[in-house]
């Protein structure tokens, strides 16, 4: 029986980088894999980095659907999904000759791209690829493109920030959030929109003010009290709601946004460092993503030597808390042993890899250069009495193929509200320096 209606997506090498059981999100519609693109994942499948890790895995997942069909019509993906095949190269038309004559594995996939499209004529066949570049080269040729987007936030202007700001509160209810130890409830301070669990609200009345967080298990309002973490003091209110957070044992799950320079890093280790007896180990880690698309080779030294400068932003937040107390002091003494005894680890994100998360204090630093899938094979393997925190600006992205609706940390806020183990705070106003500060809203 015909099926009716189906289109054909053509895929990029990146988008199998990006989430490689895309295959599986096409529903019934029909996908081409270009051979090149499988030339290029053979170059990403050594190493350590999650990008390898997809490149694996994705070569798992063709070997499970292997057979003569991939190159002859095509092997079914499963019930109510589409086919899939693989399409050898073909020569450059002289359409593509003519603009780009240059053999790049991106012609070559554009190439077959076009020879799929005029093959199926009456089939809509679209490239599917996170390189914008390589939509704008298709569409000149009169090949559709478009972006893979079927982990990306809809409306990033409705991006939960976790805060709120109420006005006109009475100052008599005020007044009940400082006398009642066990919280006030929730009929008692009167919202537009009901309370997200884990929810922070800065209340204002008349003549007073206070800090509250929205208890989702016993739904009643808690006082927020401000409190001078291992050294580090919060300096605003999103800080103190921050901090907040991260102290809470409920919540097993926190994601921390903000520009440069707002404190999420310092917070989170901060937090994790006073709370050192909870947790076996504490984690700091971030993903590693060359600026300027220059590969870590060019960099001198060995393989200590080259991470060295991707690391280092981490060590300077351990020195700020660090250098809150004395050499001689207990504190300072205790951190020293905590690293000497790998307590506290600050490493790459991938050789973070096959390591037991049971029982550990997680910080996922720069968690906006993540995919959605790398953001859900990390909390997936979080163990029993594990507290996962990731940290990030969407507005600061260095891989060039997502942006502030793809990027895993607006992904994992987007998706994660509304469950009583997470919280998100939204970090606004800078506080490393006024120059930093203006520099991050004006540049």
């Amino acid at each position: 029986m015909a099926r009716k209606n189906v289109k054909l997506f053509v895929l990029d090498t990146n988008v199998l980088l990006h989430d490689y059981k895309c295959i599986y999100n096409f529903q019934e519609n029909d996908i081409v894999i270009p051979i090149p693109v499988l030339e290029e994942l053979d170059k990403f499948k050594k190493g350590n980095d999650i990008i390898n890790f997809h490149a694996r895995e994705f070569t798992r997942e063709l070997d499970k659907l292997s057979g003569d069909g991939l190159f002859n019509g095509g092997v079914s993906l499963g019930k109510k999904l589409g086919h899939l095949s693989i399409e050898t190269g073909k020569p450059l038309s002289k359409k593509m000759q003519e603009s780009f004559p240059e053999n790049t594995p991106d012609h070559r996939i554009l190439s077959i791209a076009e020879y799929v499209t005029l093959k199926n004529k009456d089939t809509q066949v679209t490239l599917v690829t996170k390189d914008i570049n390589l939509r704008m080269k298709a569409k000149s040729i009169g090949v559709m493109a478009a972006d893979y987007e079927s982990d990306k936030v809809q409306n990033i202007d409705e991006i939960y920030k976790g805060i709120s700001s109420l006005d006109n509160i009475e100052d008599s209810v005020i007044t009940q959030v400082y006398e009642e130890t066990e919280g006030i409830p929730e009929k008692k301070i009167k919202t537009k929109i009901a309370p997200k669990p884990n929810q922070y609200y800065i209340l204002k009345g008349s003549r007073s003010s206070a800090l509250v967080y929205y208890n989702p298990f016993q739904k009643v309002y808690n006082r927020v009290l401000k409190q001078k973490i291992y050294g580090i003091e919060p300096r605003n209110a999103e800080q103190t709601f921050a901090f907040d957070s991260l102290l809470r044992d409920e919540i097993q799950l926190v994601t921390i946004t903000g520009k440069a320079g707002t404190g999420k890093t310092l917070l989170a280790l901060a937090a994790a460092i006073s709370q050192r007896q909870k947790f076996q180990q504490i984690f700091l880690a971030r993903p590693i993503v060359p600026l300027s698309n220059r590969d870590m080779g060019f960099l001198p030294g060995d393989v200590k030597e080259k991470i060295g400068p991707y690391m280092q932003p981490l060590f300077d937040n351990l020195d700020v808390i660090k250098n809150k107390f004395s050499p001689t002091s207990k504190d300072f003494q205790k951190i020293e042993e905590m690293q000497k005894q790998e307590k506290l680890i600050i490493t790459p994100l991938a050789y973070i890899r096959g390591r037991s998360l049971s029982n550990v204090f997680f910080i996922v630093d720069e968690a906006q250069n993540l995919t959605p899938h790398e953001i859900k094979t990390i909390i997936t393997r979080a163990g029993e009495g594990t507290k996962m925190v990731f940290t990030g600006d969407i507005e600061q992205i260095d891989s060039p193929y997502l942006d502030m609706k793809s990027n895993g940390l607006s992904y994992l806020t987007d998706k994660m509200l509304g469950q009583d183990i997470f919280a998100h705070i939204n970090l606004i106003k800078g506080e490393r320096s006024y120059l930093a500060e203006l520099a991050s809203n004006l540049l």
